[in-house]
């Protein structure tokens, strides 16, 4: 533990924020400076790169996040593979920014979620059970590989609580974002979408935040299912902005009971994974529509459900004043254009606009919170996650 005191003395560190998400397409790493912690927080991008996983790698993960094709011995060996992954994401951005990793005192890794159980999500397959969560990508592989101080596995704690894990975000959006005259949204649409809003002059106990349901996941799986493959994803939106959508197919869809849950709420890929969309892609057939009709109904979904979420649950008592865009979704042009249309009270806006990256931004929050947990902070927001209390979280692993 020496290696964590002796980093308690230094008010500016180089910190690596680490994230893989739903939508499992790479590592992000984030290399950043922050000076103070808490309400003092202020950091400083010095490098950021996605590194795509081996070929193969995504579909041996998805494999793992299904209970049919999850064996045991395979979760068992991906997390410390993956955790050999992380580290060579380490590496390799060292590498391109001139740095050593004795220039780095800290290692803040998300992991790669497999699988999450959130409590009160009224579906069959989580009866029964305690509610869960699992990260692969083992932190005392990270850190011996590397050299350098990880913390990792930050939301176990907040289950453990009574959280429901997720989303983590909305206190380093707290920390960067809040504003003394404007109510802001922090809306990331990654594979799941899910939104953090700041009340104009609020505290942290008025940060509301919750997964809103799928950003990019079944766009994507969509898409490589109508053209086997050879695309993962809608470029740009553009095959969504030759279609058109199909109004009543999206009615039905939002007839799913995790639209009709309040926050705080999160969901995955075991809700609006693969199978799900595949279901929706039968839909579509049923009703004769072209690829790309299919591909902009599934785009719409996603617009309708952050829309509709910000309509039932925020706007009444707080009105977004301006919505920051990060993830993959931000360069969905259809789906920012849409969302410009749907709450065309708010601006809309890239977060790159604020001075933060817009695909940093994920990896640049878990930096945040592995200093927070440095420092004894707690890192959750029971008002984001219904945790009972706040937690300190993460787990320490020195090199």
């Amino acid at each position: 533990m020496q290696e964590f005191i002796e980093l308690l003395k230094k008010d500016k560190k180089q910190i690596i924020g680490l994230m893989s998400g739903t939508s499992v397409d790479g590592i992000d790493a984030a290399i950043v400076e922050i000076t103070g912690h808490g309400l003092e927080t202020e950091v400083d991008l010095i490098a950021f790169e996605t590194f795509p996983f081996p070929t193969g790698v995504p579909q041996r993960i998805l494999a793992l996040c299904h209970s049919d094709t999850g064996r045991v011995d395979d979760i068992c060996e991906m997390n410390f593979y993956i955790g050999y992954l992380f580290a060579e994401a380490v590496k390799h951005i060292l590498q391109k920014s001139g740095m050593r990793a004795n220039d780095i005192d800290l290692i803040g890794s998300h992991g790669q979620t497999i699988h999450h159980l959130p409590k009160d999500t009224n579906t069959d397959h989580n009866v029964s059970r305690y509610p869960s969560t699992l990260q692969i990508g083992e932190p005392a592989v990270i850190a011996h590989e590397t050299g350098i101080p990880t913390i990792a596995d930050f939301r176990v704690a907040d289950m453990a609580a009574g959280g429901q894990g997720a989303p983590l975000v909305s206190y380093p959006d707290y920390l960067l974002f809040r504003d003394s005259e404007k109510t802001v949204g922090l809306l990331n649409i990654g594979g799941i979408a899910n939104l953090t809003v700041l009340p104009a002059n609020g505290t942290i106990d008025t940060v509301c935040a919750a997964d809103t349901g799928p950003g990019n996941m079944c766009i994507d799986a969509v898409v490589s299912e109508i053209t086997e493959g050879a695309e993962h994803y809608d470029k740009d939106g553009a095959r969504a902005a030759l279609g058109t959508s199909h109004e009543s197919l999206i009615n039905e869809w939002l007839k799913h009971p995790f639209f009709q849950l309040s926050p705080p709420k999160t969901t995955g890929r075991e809700m609006f994974g693969h199978t799900y969309a595949m279901e929706c892609l039968a839909d579509c057939r049923e009703h004769n529509l072209s690829d790309n009709d299919c591909i902009a109904t599934l785009t719409e979904l996603t617009v309708q459900t952050i829309a509709d979420y910000i309509e039932r649950f925020i706007t009444g008592q707080n009105p977004i004043d301006i919505l920051y865009v990060s993830g993959g979704g931000v360069h969905n042009q259809t789906i920012m254009q849409r969302l410009s249309e749907r709450l065309s009270d708010t601006s809309v806006e890239p977060v790159d606009n604020s001075g933060i990256s817009a695909d940093a931004k994920e990896a640049i929050a878990f930096a945040i919170l592995a200093n927070e947990t440095l420092h004894g902070n707690a890192g959750n927001l029971p008002s984001a996650t219904g945790a009972s209390v706040r937690k300190v979280l993460g787990k320490f692993v020195c090199p």
